[in-house]
């Protein structure tokens, strides 16, 4: 990929080749090599790329944490700055983009699971630790629909089947149905976003987040029918998406606030 290809005219290419080489100190280092034609310019087109990789990824966290996973990749262009095709030549196609984006955001809520695990000893304040984290982070905005299904199929087969089934739901998800769990599908762009069945990671995130919710629930603090879906949808609800970003964190906490104190046992 050339960067006249995304920029405009070679002649612009050149300006900006030359001005990225001089600013580093490295027009002096390439002619001493001898490097010419291509070869000379291969360094700084691999740069370009990985910015303009990086553009895309930040813009399309953007769009889709404000749209939803049904926004064109038109809008991610635009947001990026580059052209349509800049990003057809990255991700060939829609799915791969909300399959990259929703891999990165479920290995994110991951993480966080696993420090509030590591770094609060208390089970309430390692599952109030967790969500505060994610619900700051945005995160709840980014949160693969998929995650969102199996929680609410959990928490249809703990009323069809108590509570003891509804635990082992929890802890072992997704490894009964294999190959033949059904795709994403987003609302209003049925065929985009499919592809994310069987997501390794997407189980990880389930069973890290059990663990968090079966500690609460046996110390007492949580109430014992509140599942990991409902924790996830905790998340999803209280990250709106809102223009000016210090009425979105302040909504964002408050609504939290409201959240847990419906996530907590009372005293019979």
């Amino acid at each position: 990929m050339h960067i006249q290809d995304l920029h405009g005219p070679s002649a612009v290419a050149s300006t900006e080749d030359h001005g990225r080489l001089s600013s580093v100190g490295t027009v002096g280092t390439v002619a001493a090599a001898g490097a010419t034609g291509g070869a000379a310019r291969s360094a700084p087109l691999r740069v370009d790329a990985q910015r303009n990789l990086e553009h895309v990824l930040r813009a399309a966290r953007e769009v889709f944490g404000e749209l939803g996973y049904g926004a064109p990749m038109e809008d991610v262009a635009r947001r990026a700055r580059v052209g349509v095709g800049t990003v057809y030549r990255r991700f060939p196609s829609k799915d791969v983009l909300v399959r990259r984006i929703a891999e990165e955001e479920t290995a994110r809520l991951t993480d966080q699971a696993r420090s509030a695990l590591g770094h609060e000893d208390e089970p309430w304040s390692a599952l109030s630790r967790f969500l505060r984290t994610s619900v700051a982070s945005g995160a709840g905005r980014l949160l693969p629909p998929q995650v969102l299904r199996v929680g609410a199929e959990q928490d249809e087969q703990a009323g069809a089947t108590g509570p003891d089934a509804a635990d082992s739901e929890t802890r072992v998800p997704h490894q009964r149905q294999g190959v033949d769990q059904p795709g994403l599908r987003v609302a209003g762009h049925s065929p985009e976003g499919e592809g994310l069945d069987d997501d390794p990671g997407a189980a990880e995130l389930l069973e890290v987040v059990g663990r968090l919710v079966d500690r609460a629930r046996e110390s007492g603090e949580l109430r014992g029918d509140v599942t990991v879906g409902d924790v996830l949808l905790v998340i999803a609800t209280a990250a709106p998406a809102l223009p000016d970003p210090a009425h979105q964190a302040a909504a964002s906490a408050r609504l939290l606030d409201i959240l847990l104190e419906g996530l907590r046992s009372r005293p019979a």
